[in-house]
């Protein structure tokens, strides 16, 4: 037999073994998706051990190739090949533990709990999981992400010859992502940049839950991506290696722009005529379909997570091997970099652990106090382009709303990140949102601090990548402006009412709504001190006064998420106290200084951050709201959805009980109560409630 021969068996004996284990694990856990992994097995062979740049000693080198897979579903897939390419796992803080990413006994524990292979892949649960994926076509998005953050790094860090950063991103993708919405903004927007590191692999299987595609699907695929000014190649069997191969060294020829590779595919074993559409969508094969499948293969019927000899010493020579010379070459230029470029390699590293630049909170400003003041997102504004201007890789933008959130950076050197221009640091999104969030969590993903913004409304076209945020615990700013009925003759459409409560009941989000400029300077103090956790900053339109701080309490209290602003002289016991969000709190402000000069003691408590309240000790949490203290009013142009935690059952809530309306903000304040005058009337009502109970 000659030794080409002898390759290809073993090319096939490797490639069935990644079948046989995906379907062992889903046949015993009795759940999960065999026929995916057993299709694009093939597939995840010819990418890992011909072409993927990856060291499985060091999966957190920041050259390397990404692999997302972005059928989620698929996930043995990536499972047993992660298994069988000898990936080694790091703990959370980045460091090697000496243990497989994916072990046997893993596979075994397929979809149990605890085990480091649940049901989708997850970020940080499993070395080797780039992102977390499953709602299909949040990969894709990520992946156009990752592919920009590595053009930026490229444009910022290549500097003087010296090639630092060089990588290619992978998706593979099915007939369900090309389905949904964000697959077209993310794509879309790849072509516009020219992404050409980019490449998607898409099983074109034509199966979906219900049945065949035909169902509810047509569409040219291929055309479509042209039109996105995409490349396009076509691979008629998945199967046929030659043909793969072919495709795959096409795809990473091209210069121009992103590549897309439709791949067919026919689900379940990987040969002609055996389609199992049940397969698909959650069901184990049962054991006589195993065996059979195994009969076909050439396998032992009767073994279960059967790796023969040689299959993992393979990989190891060439996937393993590839991987640990490229990665050992680029520390060799990573040492004279730092020589040649000392300043770039800090930040480099500072990026890779993490770490934003020492003394980055000083370029904070200050704000001094002023009765007019201005919007919160004016502030912001302000602030983000000092930020920004200390930390490098503080990159993002808007869904085409930049003049309206203030998130354009504005000095010298930030442009315009663009085909042209990668080192740009202003992101234009286009007027894609979902694909926006999905494309922003790709960059967090990538070590960048990405920050993205629209109006609060819309929040609601890209919640699934915040919460996918808050999952995968990457940090990315979420910049929400137009925050209430504040945006006025707009309307009730662009007027957000539940939204906040939407956010704030996403576990891991941290959401800060500040109610003036320093309170906002202080929002994204935290924001930016998180490495593991989202945040969104919630912003006005219209001018807020800038608090006298000499006069009124610290801003720093933002930091505890609430704070006694306002309290009554003396350190007397509050009669009654005041709490808001945002805009709001100024208005009980006014009430306030109105209820002491008729010798009411009252407090007011700023609440930019239920979140970070929450989290403090119980000493706090009732040195800000005294339990005795029960004459209390809660102010948000928002929902009431949650304030009766605060409130109490017998509170006073001046809140949205309906949609907004189009009229000036003067109307509606007057229409739905925002007026001090309805305040002061909420205030000494009760007051006398409680008076009148007998509590004190």
């Amino acid at each position: 037999m000659s030794e080409a021969t002898q390759a290809k068996d073993l090319d096939r004996l490797t490639i069935d073994t990644i079948r046989t284990l995906s379907m062992d694990a889903v046949q015993k856990a009795n759940s999960g998706h065999p026929g995916t992994p057993m299709a694009l097995a093939p597939v995840a062979f010819h990418l890992f051990q011909n072409h993927l740049r990856y060291d499985p000693d060091a999966p957190l080198w920041p050259n390397r190739d990404c692999f997302v897979l972005s059928v989620g579903h698929a996930s043995m897939l990536l499972y047993s090949t992660l298994f069988l390419t000898g990936v080694k796992e790091v703990d959370e803080h980045g460091k090697p533990t000496g243990k497989a990413a994916v072990s046997l006994d893993d596979i075994k524990s397929f979809r149990q709990l605890d085990s480091k292979t649940p049901g989708h892949p997850e970020y940080r649960m499993t070395t080797g999981v780039e992102t977390t994926t499953g709602p299909l076509g949040q990969g894709l998005g990520n992946s156009v992400g990752m592919a920009m953050a590595a053009r930026w790094k490229e444009a910022h860090f290549n500097q003087g010859g010296d090639t630092l950063f060089d990588y290619r991103v992978y998706a593979l993708c099915g007939d369900g992502c090309m389905m949904e919405g964000v697959s077209h903004e993310a794509a879309s927007l790849a072509g516009h940049l020219k992404l050409s590191n980019l490449i998607w692999i898409y099983d074109s299987n034509r199966v979906t839950i219900e049945g065949h595609t035909d169902l509810a699907y047509s569409d040219d695929v291929e055309a479509r991506f042209h039109g996105y000014n995409w490349n396009t190649l076509h691979v008629n069997d998945v199967n046929n290696a030659d043909e793969l191969e072919a495709a795959i060294n096409k795809a990473k020829s091209f210069n121009d722009k992103p590549t897309l590779i439709v791949v067919k595919s026919i689900i379940g074993w990987g040969a002609p005529n055996k389609q199992d559409t049940a397969s698909a969508h959650g069901k184990a094969l049962g054991e006589d379909e195993v065996k059979a499948a195994k009969k076909f293969y050439g396998w032992p019927e009767d073994k279960q997570f059967y790796v023969p000899d040689g299959v993992m010493q393979h990989f190891a020579d060439g996937f393993g091997a590839r991987g640990k010379k490229l990665h050992a070459e680029w520390v060799e230029r990573f040492k004279a970099y730092e020589k040649s470029n000392p300043d770039l390699a800090k930040q480099a590293s500072e990026m890779f652990a993490t770490k934003l630049p020492e003394g980055w909170e000083s370029a904070i400003p200050t704000f001094e106090a002023d009765e007019k003041g201005l919007a919160t997102r004016d502030s912001s504004g302000k602030v983000l382009n000092a930020l920004a201007q200390r930390i490098p890789w503080l990159i993002g933008g808007a869904a085409d709303l930049s003049p309206s959130t203030k998130t354009n950076l504005k000095f010298d050197g930030a442009g315009s990140f663009e085909a042209d221009n990668y080192a740009g640091r202003n992101l234009h999104f286009g007027i894609r949102e979902h694909g926006m969030g999905s494309v922003a969590n790709g960059m967090a993903l990538s070590n960048m601090r990405a920050y993205a913004s629209t109006f609060l409304i819309f929040s609601d076209y890209m919640k699934p990548p915040i919460r996918l945020s808050a999952i995968m615990e990457v940090p990315v700013v979420y910049v929400f402006t137009h925050d209430s009925i504040g945006v006025g003759e707009d309307g009730p459409t662009h007027q957000p009412i539940e939204q906040l409560a939407a956010l704030r009941a996403v576990p891991g989000l941290t959401l800060l709504r500040p109610a003036d400029a320093n309170e906002v300077g202080e929002s994204w103090r935290v924001a930016l001190s998180y490495n593991k956790e989202p945040s969104c900053i919630v912003l006005t339109r219209q001018p807020l006064p800038t608090f006298d701080r000499k006069k009124y309490a610290s801003a720093e209290g933002t930091r505890r998420g609430a704070y006694v602003l306002a309290d009554a002289d003396g350190g007397k016991k509050p009669e009654v106290i005041l709490m808001a969000t945002g805009s709001e709190v100024s208005l009980c402000i006014e009430v306030y200084e109105k209820l002491k000069s008729e010798g009411i003691a009252a407090r007011v408590v700023s609440m930019p951050s239920w979140d970070i309240f929450e989290k403090q000790d119980e000493a706090y949490k009732e040195s800000v709201l005294p339990s005795g203290v029960h004459a209390r009013v809660s102010v948000e142009q928002a929902a009431t959805l949650g304030w009766d935690r605060y409130t109490g059952r017998l509170g006073s809530q001046i809140v949205m009980h309906t949609f907004g309306a189009s009229a000036p903000l003067k109307a509606l304040k007057t229409k739905f109560g925002f007026t001090p005058e309805k305040v002061y009337e909420a205030a000494k009502k009760q007051i006398e409630r409680v008076k009148n109970n007998g509590k004190e």
